[in-house]
């Protein structure tokens, strides 16, 4: 009898090797060699669900993106205003072994989309999500008046909306770069007292 093959599974596990791969390796280290070994396959198995590294890569971090807003949406559940910015800015933050893991797969990519169109362009569409989600939440923090007024603030929400998106981006690379300076609860606190700060507190 044949043996029966789940697909759906054995794509998962290629993209779940090629992440380890990214992250202990590097992007330019994650051959499709590599990435057979790490997964136990041969190339010729990768080659049956993938067109070529590109691909896997590119499947690789639009998992990892579906993965991040499956978990933002059950943690925004119930939230609202200030309350749900402040957890979609601290779950793209490496607070934890998952997400640390994320923030280097990600920071892994940059580099390469310079010179991948495909992953610049999902990249871009991802970041354009996550930016539209903040400056929305912005809006009605500003509006229910939990932030201070654009006016009061010197700057508009999209320059709001920017800073905070580069103070996530910085933070998270320090912490991958700085570990022993950057400890999560410094990276948490630094971005609270933003929020604070827009605040007025």
């Amino acid at each position: 009898m044949p043996k029966i093959v789940d697909h759906a599974e054995r794509r998962d596990e290629v993209m779940a090797a090629a992440r380890r791969v990214i992250l202990r390796d590097g992007v330019e280290g994650a051959t499709t060699r590599a990435i057979a070994k790490e997964a136990g396959y041969s190339n010729g198995v990768l080659t049956h669900y993938f067109a070529d590294k590109d691909d896997i890569l590119l499947s690789a971090l639009r998992d990892s993106h579906r993965r991040i807003a499956n978990r933002l949406k059950d943690k925004l559940a119930g939230l609202t205003g200030l309350a749900a910015l402040r957890e979609v800015l601290l779950d793209n933050l490496p607070l934890d072994e998952e997400r640390a893991a994320e923030t280097g797969l990600e920071v892994g990519f940059w580099g390469r989309g310079l010179s991948s169109p495909a992953l610049l362009a999902l990249q871009r569409e991802d970041a354009a999500e996550l930016r539209y989600l903040v400056r929305s939440l912005l809006s009605s923090v500003a509006e229910a008046g939990e932030i201070r007024a654009a006016a009061d603030l010197g700057e508009d929400l999209d320059d709001v909306t920017e800073r905070l998106l580069a103070l996530v981006d910085g933070l998270s690379a320090h912490r991958l770069l700085y570990p022993d300076r950057m400890s999560p609860e410094r990276l948490e606190r630094l971005i609270l007292r933003e929020l604070d700060r827009l605040a007025g507190r």
